[in-house]
């Protein structure tokens, strides 16, 4: 009787904890569309896993204004975001984006674009 339990609590386990496993890792958000906000001096989320084809967009959630610029300085380019404005790309190919705020340089972030 306690064998038996014991299997139906384990089984019970099994798919919650593959769930919080496979969740651990980050995956491509689904979609075409996904979001960055900018509030104290940070981008969040800093990495953003995404498939070809999103649109991210970014948005200033500070009281002072910023910039989202590729690291390139040729791939995407904001012009410099007031409180509530917002900036969007449309990210075609896979790779890796590195991005930051001209305005301050310490802010950085990335968007992955991994195919499915």
């Amino acid at each position: 009787m306690i064998q038996l339990l014991l299997k139906r609590a384990l089984a019970a386990l099994a798919v919650p904890c593959a769930l919080l496993l496979t969740a651990a890792a980050p995956a491509p958000q689904a979609g075409t569309t996904a979001k960055v906000v900018i509030g104290n001096f940070t981008f969040g989320p800093a990495a953003l896993v995404v498939r070809p084809g999103t649109t991210v967009t970014w948005v200033n959630g500070d009281d002072i204004p910023h910039t989202v610029v590729a690291d390139d300085r040729k791939a995407f380019r904001s012009k410099v975001l007031d409180s509530d404005d917002s900036f969007s790309f449309t990210f075609a190919t896979p790779g890796t984006y590195p991005y930051f705020c001209s305005i301050h340089p310490h802010m950085t972030g990335k968007v992955v674009v991994k195919a499915p």
